[in-house]
């Protein structure tokens, strides 16, 4: 019997996700706006034979607490990513890229008409991560006072799915013989309306470029919430998991692909990818240590405001070397509850400290330091245990630890036979096994 396949995806952060990143990373200090740069970083992903390429997002800057978030990058220098990726794909060849879009800010057709072009572009690389977000800062930048409540934000998330799947099949694949002997462009008996009429948009006409190579961009989530995981299982072809883990990971994976025979999918219709940063060393002695560096450069004011946010608290003023009062905890969440629940857990159960808590905070992932064999050991249990279909890895510090796990981790990974040693297709859903949607006004989905 052969080894499950390990899936990988890279959540690409110019410096790296640690958020002292920036003052230790060879990357030029203008990384977040150099295409140059991030187009090096793809391909480097590219030659560890990465499933995907992908770009976490959010619409806004911070307008409050400037003088600590200057001391972090994270929010206030960005590429817009559908236009970064287009760049990264004439760069590439093989490689998945994936972005965040918001159902709570973009229109509908906005969003079919990107991602389309995206796939276009890439050949049939794109996929679209369906956000509802989580903060306020871009809720104004919309001329909002501040998000809808959370269940409400995924009802109009679903609806807005449906009309941009109804978009994709706006044309059949053979619509356009582009026939100049006939005078042909397209045929008109091959292209479908939508006329929707919801509680959150009305959209009448039909979508301005032929069928994605894909059939339709492949869609990520990350929800973990109730109505997360049920939207997820309803629509997800990839799920980003948070959980910190292998019995949480186990409960998480078993939850999610037991939902899917509801709407007519089977379990490998929707990956599962694991949260985890991972940092390479000769022995874990040495990857730890390369960790706790960039731990003891992370400023006290970053580390509270990371922490704040999440468990959407005030922490200023609280002593440093005191554990956090569980009075603190809000009586529920509004934006990332995986994350917030996080928080309250290591609140609740470990008595840390504040000081000691902003540091082992990890944002919904595992830091694994370890030898590059040690690091294969642990996703292979994760894997075999139905507890993911792979990874979505973030590296503390770009480009080195990135490269660190191309050059001595994917080796490893092939010579145990849990990862490729060639692309195998030129698609994302080749990628990672899955089918291409039919257009619904033709026929199944076919293999």
């Amino acid at each position: 019997m052969s080894a499950r396949q390990i899936h990988l995806g890279l959540l690409a952060q110019p410096f790296g996700d640690h958020p002292a990143a920036w003052l230790k990373s060879r990357a030029p200090l203008n990384a977040a706006i150099n295409i140059d740069y991030y187009r090096e970083v793809a391909k480097l992903a590219e030659q560890g034979l990465f499933d995907l390429f992908f770009i976490a997002d959010t619409p806004a800057t911070r307008t409050d607490n400037l003088s600590v978030h200057s001391r972090n990058p994270e929010y206030n220098d960005r590429f817009e990513p559908i236009t970064l990726l287009s760049a990264i794909a004439g760069a590439t060849r093989y490689i998945g890229l994936g972005a965040t879009a918001s159902t709570s800010f973009y229109e509908p057709y906005n969003v079919a008409r990107l991602f389309a072009s995206l796939d276009h572009i890439s050949h049939g690389r794109a996929g679209w991560n369906i956000v509802t977000s989580a903060n306020d800062y871009a809720a104004r930048n919309y001329g909002q006072d501040k998000l809808p409540p959370h269940d409400q934000r995924y009802q109009r998330a679903r609806e807005f799915f449906q009309v941009v799947s109804s978009l994709w099949d706006t044309w059949e694949d053979d619509a356009f013989p582009y026939d100049r002997q006939q005078c042909t462009y397209f045929q008109p008996e091959k292209y479908h309306l939508t006329d929707h009429h919801g509680e959150y948009f009305n959209v009448h006409g039909g979508l301005n470029i032929a069928r994605a190579p894909q059939g339709h961009p492949v869609i990520i989530q990350a929800g973990s919430s109730e109505t997360g995981k049920a939207f997820a299982a309803e629509t997800a072809e990839v799920v980003f998991a948070s959980d910190p883990n292998l019995p949480a990971a186990q409960k998480f994976y078993a939850d999610v692909k037991g939902r899917l025979p509801q709407f007519g999918r089977l379990p490998g219709s929707l990956k599962i990818l694991a949260g985890l940063s991972v940092v390479v060393g000769e022995s874990k002695a040495e990857a730890q240590d390369k960790y706790q560096e960039l731990q003891r450069m992370l400023h006290p004011d970053v580390g509270l405001m990371r922490l704040g946010q999440d468990l959407e608290a005030d922490l200023r003023g609280l002593p440093l070397d005191e554990p956090v009062p569980e009075s603190m905890i809000p009586a529920k969440a509004n934006f990332h509850q995986a994350y917030f629940e996080q928080i309250a857990s290591m609140i609740r159960e470990q008595k840390l400290t504040l000081r000691e808590l902003y540091s082992r905070y990890e944002r919904g992932k595992v830091t694994l330091c370890g030898t590059p064999s040690q690091i294969v050991d642990h996703m292979i249990e994760w894997t075999e245990s139905d507890a993911a279909d792979g990874f979505m890895l973030s590296f503390h510090l770009v480009p080195d630890d990135l490269a660190d796990f191309v050059q001595k981790v994917v080796p490893e990974m092939q010579r145990r036979g849990v990862y490729r040693k060639n692309y195998h297709g030129n698609t994302l859903r080749d990628h990672l096994g899955l089918a291409r949607p039919s257009n619904r006004h033709v026929g199944t989905v076919s293999e």
